[in-house]
């Protein structure tokens, strides 16, 4: 088992002051997003426009440091233009040229705006960590995160995410607006903000370190039963045509002990795991036919869930 150290804390805690400098509010998103980069997982940041989801994402990005690369989401974006090509000489030879895909830390702006065969480029890099261009496999950037944005279903010019591509983002984030005082604070501080340039507070070798400390997290068996059973109830609800996949399963197990680090615990509690349900599942769920039309929504029945399931004692 491992503690957190006065340096990690610094670190952990450079991150978040220098997102905040130019973020206003919004404490729990920046939570999310540095647990996801523990966890190794990706995030989807959802939200109406001029919410601050480019501003959150890009930050967060420069931020941690390493190489940053933005994709603007277009209707006409092939999947070229995030994985790169082989440009073709001519004598017959070829060299691979690099997409945007190639960083550390990726922001994919209004991914919802592209169609979804260029969605499904970002599937394999998600996953595994490389990608795949005429038959030849080439490695990513270690570590690798996808920040991506999205408008909400239904807006106009969007496609919305497969299943299979959204399972592959750890937790969807809602990006509201700020409450009387948190934009009261924003128009006082404007000028100031938007002329701020924030600078990388750590390096790719501060976050991969921090990454296989969270690895030694404790997780007692009784916390990895009580993950298994809420994702099992899930699945069963008659509300729902379909049900979180392993990878929610995963996403908590991991979220949970990249929490309990922040936290300067070496073990995870019940409350490290329910703080997570919502971002974890609410873009997993499918909703019935019949359920949609009583109005149900995903956050109602992982409330419902989360009532029911026995909590461990610990």
């Amino acid at each position: 088992m491992t503690t957190v150290q006065n340096s990690d804390y610094e670190i952990l805690n450079r991150i978040t002051a220098e997102v905040s400098r130019v973020v206003i509010g919004k404490g729990e998103a920046k939570e999310l997003l540095l647990v996801s980069l523990l966890s190794q997982g990706h995030v989807l940041i959802e939200g109406l426009p001029g919410t601050a989801k480019t501003t959150l994402a890009r930050t967060f990005a420069r931020v941690i440091g390493g190489k940053f690369k933005r994709v603007q989401g277009t209707p006409d974006m092939l999947p070229a233009d995030i994985l790169g090509f082989n440009f073709y000489h001519p004598d017959g030879s070829s060299v691979f040229m690099p997409g945007p895909i190639f960083a550390n830390v990726v922001l994919a702006d209004e991914l919802n705006r592209t169609t979804q065969r260029t969605q499904a480029a970002l599937v394999e890099a998600m996953q595994e960590g490389q990608v795949t261009v005429e038959r030849e496999t080439h490695k990513l950037e270690t570590p690798f995160l996808v920040i991506a944005s999205q408008l909400p279903y239904g807006r106009g010019g969007t496609s919305p995410l497969t299943e299979v591509q959204l399972d592959r983002f750890m937790f969807r984030i809602w990006s509201g607006f700020l409450d009387n005082e948190e934009e009261d604070r924003l128009l006082e501080e404007i000028d100031q903000i938007t002329e701020l340039q924030v600078s990388p507070v750590a390096a790719p070798g501060d976050i991969i370190r921090l990454q296989q400390e969270v690895e030694k997290i404790h997780v007692a068996d009784s916390i990895r039963q009580y993950i298994i059973d809420v994702v099992s109830r899930l699945r069963r609800h008659l509300d729902l045509s379909s049900g979180p996949s392993p990878r929610a399963s995963i996403a908590l197990f991991k979220g949970a002990r990249s929490l309990a680090f922040i936290q300067g615990r070496d073990f995870v509690l019940p409350d490290d795991v329910k703080r997570l349900f919502v971002p974890v599942f609410s873009h997993r769920l499918r909703i019935s036919a019949e359920a949609e039309m009583e109005d149900v929504n995903p956050e109602a029945i992982i409330d419902q869930v989360a009532s029911e399931a026995p909590v461990p004692k610990m």
